[in-house]
């Protein structure tokens, strides 16, 4: 069985929490230095899970505000 990657992982426990209602629309992520420290992993590890996360519209950048769920009603589908 294959290992998940770091991002790949980062950006499904993203999505699990907006499934669970646990990050809602709007809200704020955190910085790319917590989420560095949370998971062990590089910037880049990061940067590569928002932006798996902005191309499927879950999230979106604000230059110098952070990074915010969008609307779960652009994005998911109901089960």
């Amino acid at each position: 069985m294959r290992e998940v990657p770091d991002y790949w992982r980062i950006a499904d426990d993203v999505i699990a929490d907006v499934r669970a209602k646990r990050l809602k629309a709007g809200d704020k992520l955190p910085s790319i230095a917590e989420l560095r420290q949370k998971y062990e992993v590089s910037h880049g590890t990061v940067q590569m899970s928002y932006a798996r996360l902005e191309a499927l519209r879950i999230i979106r950048r604000q230059q110098g505000k952070g990074v915010f769920v969008n609307d779960p009603k652009l994005w998911m589908r109901e089960p």
